[in-house]
């Protein structure tokens, strides 16, 4: 998508002013962002930065000490329980590692969702999750396979087919290729820059994966100190002055990555 057609877009997620404290620990004071329809859109930074809270805050997992949420125009926080419904039915979430049912072979965890959320019949539900799963490129021979039988590459594409199984306008990622080999790592962005195209999704990714950011994201946030440090395309941060984002971009994975994407 071009990026003055993202940058013009229609917001599906604003934050305004979020602070977040645990305790006497302050994880987050004054965070804002505003993310826009058809964008993939990455939260990066170092490790204890505060990237998945901040996912888990907008995602109505959690709420923020201060500061307002906004999904689709609707307060977060504020959502009467019809109104939640009809929000979250609007979203998809994998979460980091999977998260999959260990008791329940891959079929049956991606229909979770319709059998929750839905009175789909049956018979339907399996129509619809065998497209899913052939969607993510997953055999249909391992949908009657529990998730200690799959590879860690099997079991992320098994989550995303989970999280897109209810046709969501907005897809969150935390930690995606996490752990992932790096060929493996890059199929998994391949499929979700298919998946977006497609499926006309916008994508809000929590990772500190170089590569990723500089393979799909169209625009990332980073965050440091507890606030939102630079957004920016990845050529634009990669240039700051910021020594914290200096630090980050220009270790020797950030040069390595630099190198190969970002020419």
């Amino acid at each position: 998508m071009d990026s003055e057609m993202i940058h013009a877009g229609i917001p599906v997620i604003e934050v305004s002013h979020v602070c977040t404290r645990f305790g006497d620990a302050v994880v987050h004071k004054d965070i804002n962002l505003t993310i826009r329809q058809g964008e993939i859109f990455a939260i990066a930074g170092g490790n204890g930065s505060g990237k998945t809270t901040l996912l888990r805050e907008i995602i109505g997992l959690q709420l923020p000490a201060e500061g307002t949420i906004r999904l689709f125009g609707r307060d977060v926080p504020g959502l009467e329980e019809r109104g939640a419904h009809d929000v979250y039915r609007r979203f998809g979430v994998m979460f980091q590692q999977g998260a999959l049912f260990s008791s329940l072979t891959l079929a049956e965890n991606v229909a979770v969702p319709l059998k929750e959320h839905t009175d789909i019949p049956p018979e339907l539900i399996r129509d619809i999750v065998a497209l899913k799963i052939a969607a993510v490129g997953l055999p249909m021979d391992s949908a009657g396979k529990y998730p200690s039988e799959l590879s860690g590459g099997m079991r992320r594409r098994a989550a995303l087919a989970r999280a897109i199984v209810m046709d969501p306008e907005l897809l969150f990622l935390d930690e995606p290729t996490a752990g992932l080999d790096p060929v493996i790592a890059a199929g998994f962005d391949e499929l979700v820059l298919h998946l977006k195209a497609v499926l006309g999704l916008t994508v809000v990714m929590v990772t500190h994966d170089l590569d990723s950011l500089w393979r799909i994201a169209d625009r990332v946030a980073i965050l440091g100190n507890g606030t939102i440090l630079d957004v920016g395309t990845m050529k634009e941060l990669a240039g700051s002055t910021d020594p914290l984002i200096h630090e980050y971009f220009h270790g020797p994975r950030g040069r390595a990555a630099h190198s190969q994407y970002g020419v």
